[in-house]
């Protein structure tokens, strides 16, 4: 039944509401403590199981000797034929069935790049049919070509056009599978002049508007150095790169929105320090800080909600320069960086630094932990004070990798409001 309040009630009943209001207490959002910082109770959302990728190919190879090392690297993601091997060969029947073979002992999701320099739609869409019709290797991810901002005397239009003719012919033959594209050579955001082609035309942008729609990820590369085949890379280099990544994701992530109407899922899928094949040098791929740079780097794609990340690459000789995470006979430190993300959470929580050097990366996984990843990528150990919000629990493991401890459990004191971390190192923290 419907009441109507009149005359003095109607008053009292205003006057009543006001003074309520009144001494309501305001709300007020409470600062974040300074140092490291993570909210327990604030969910980032799910961490994509494919950004522990890397790339891997027909050229490379895994030797016995490190069968063992590269099925327990804790690679969740392969990318093949990796590199611009594709776009020089064509790949045979026989070393599908190896790599596919590969990737299921090493728990990691394949993808294939196709044939686009010297190649042929007919030949892509046979690729896709023998893969997942005739053996049933159930492919989902497939990219076209690689770094077509590189090929010779080859337009915008011309990759616009010819990428969208293996597409259909692939999609024709299997309509589930996922395409990445178009994975530019160097990604640099706001700054993209080698993304042009002879007639200015953004390779990028422009590919985006043509071919948006059969698009399913948008896949691009990174490598941030050399600037020049005279430069010597120092660690100092690679300390103050691995921030850019907190600019390069957002603005790429805006223009596929503009560009496509659609917030697309987002790819690395070519990264590593640099692109040359130096080895021996204080920071060059081969070395103890390219590994952690890139434990920092990876804990930013993270962070950034990057979907797919293929490192470059698996394996190689010196010769083939210090990509890859294993070497002929031995592994290389970056391996290590996958160590010790094999033990991080799977959901993404809040966490923040206010320190330049020290980067805190959090995440809960399926057992209740609480995984706390902290980088330090700083000359010097750091004392960082360091605030749990809402999470009441002990400290159970500590792992460490630094220059004399690779990846392992040490001995360690309750934790207290400061963590102690050594100079170059990567400490992961797990509570329950």
């Amino acid at each position: 039944m419907n009441r109507i309040v009149s005359g003095g009630w109607a008053a009292a009943l205003v006057l009543l509401l006001m003074l309520t209001s009144c001494t309501e207490e305001p709300i007020v959002e409470q600062p974040i403590p300074s140092g490291l910082y993570v909210d327990a109770a604030q969910s980032l959302g799910e961490i994509s199981p494919y950004v522990y990728g890397t790339n891997f190919g027909p050229w490379m190879v895994v030797t016995a000797d490190l069968f063992d090392e590269a099925e327990n690297a804790g690679i969740t993601f392969l990318r093949w034929p990796g590199g611009h091997w594709g776009d020089s060969n064509n790949v045979t029947e026989r070393q599908v069935d190896q790599y596919i073979d590969l990737a299921r002992k090493m728990g990691a999701e394949p993808s294939i790049n196709v044939r686009l320099l010297g190649g042929s739609p007919e030949q892509s869409a046979e690729l896709v049919r023998y893969t997942n019709i005739e053996k049933g290797y159930s492919v989902q991810y497939w990219g076209i070509g690689n770094e077509p901002t590189l090929y010779d005397d080859y337009s915008t239009g011309q990759f616009n056009a010819e990428w969208r003719e293996h597409a259909e012919a692939m999609l024709a033959v299997d309509p589930d599978i996922q395409l990445f594209g178009p994975e530019p050579h160097q990604y640099v955001a706001a700054t993209r002049e080698d993304l042009q082609d002879d007639q200015g035309i953004d390779y990028l942008e422009s590919f985006l508007e043509t071919n948006g729609d059969l698009l399913d990820i948008v896949a691009v590369h990174r490598y941030p150095f050399p600037s020049s085949m005279t430069d010597q890379v120092k660690i100092d280099d690679l300390r103050q790169n691995s921030a850019e990544w907190d600019m390069l994701i957002p603005a790429l992530r805006q223009l596929v929105i503009d560009k496509t109407g659609r917030d697309l899922p987002l790819a690395v899928t070519e990264i590593n320090s640099n692109w040359s094949r130096v080895t021996g040098g204080e920071a060059t791929p081969d070395s103890f800080y390219n590994a952690i740079w890139w434990g920092d780097v990876l804990g930013r794609l993270i962070k950034n909600e990057v979907d797919y990340v293929a490192h470059f690459r698996l394996q190689s000789r010196e010769s083939g320069g210090g990509f890859g995470l294993l070497a002929r006979f031995e592994v290389r430190p970056t391996y290590y960086t996958y160590q010790m993300y094999r033990q991080f959470g799977d959901e993404l929580l809040f966490s923040t630094s206010d320190e330049n050097d020290v980067q805190i990366y959090a995440a809960t996984r399926d057992d209740g932990a609480l995984t706390l990843m902290i980088v330090n990528l700083g000359a010097e150990a750091a004392e960082s004070p360091l605030t749990i919000a809402n999470f009441d629990g002990q400290l159970r493991e500590l792992v460490r990798f630094d220059a004399q401890t690779m990846a392992e459990s040490i001995p360690f004191e309750p934790l207290e409001q400061t963590v102690n971390l050594p100079a170059q190192s990567m400490t992961l923290l797990i509570l329950q």
